[in-house]
């Protein structure tokens, strides 16, 4: 929104999204054993919690009310749109909808869509997956987002 190089014209990206993850022990039984987490359990919880929410949409921030104003659908009453994309992602950490201007995918963020912050919301919508799906032995250290094939930015936790 304050962005002050030629990125602050609209524009999309092709991202790549790593996830790291580790465990202290591998599991030496069941469907998981000798693994820290199946890949296909990570795919899956990467396509749910990231890709299909966000593939082919629009990430915009919440406190960008000028952007904004051009997905609210017409003749609803924008202020009272965008207060209820503002308690969603209040509640959430974030909002989904397609309820726009010409039913557009919009996902709808606290910060700003940048490499570094969406690394973190990222990591903060995986971390719980990564757990339940290695029933506790895995943990995510650090999501990484590509925004181009030469930038990236990554989250973990202090």
């Amino acid at each position: 929104m304050n962005h002050g190089s030629k990125c602050r014209h609209l524009h999309g990206h092709r991202y790549s999204i790593e996830a790291i993850c580790q465990a202290r022990d591998l599991p030496r039984t069941g469907e998981q054993a000798d693994m820290v987490l199946d890949f296909g359990f990570l795919k899956e919880e990467m396509m749910a919690l990231i890709d299909t929410p966000c593939d082919h949409g629009f990430l915009v921030q919440i406190e960008d009310h000028d952007l904004l104003s051009l997905f609210c659908p017409q003749g609803a009453d924008e202020i009272a749109w965008i207060a209820a994309l503002r308690r969603a992602v209040e509640r959430d950490g974030f909002c989904l909808t397609n309820e726009t201007r010409l039913s557009t995918k919009l996902y709808v963020l606290a910060a700003a869509p940048t490499a570094e912050q969406l690394s973190r919301h990222w990591f903060s919508r995986l971390k719980p997956a990564v757990a339940a799906r290695s029933s506790g032995m895995a943990r995510l250290v650090e999501v990484v987002v590509w925004e181009t094939p030469h930038c990236r930015a990554s989250y973990r936790e202090p």
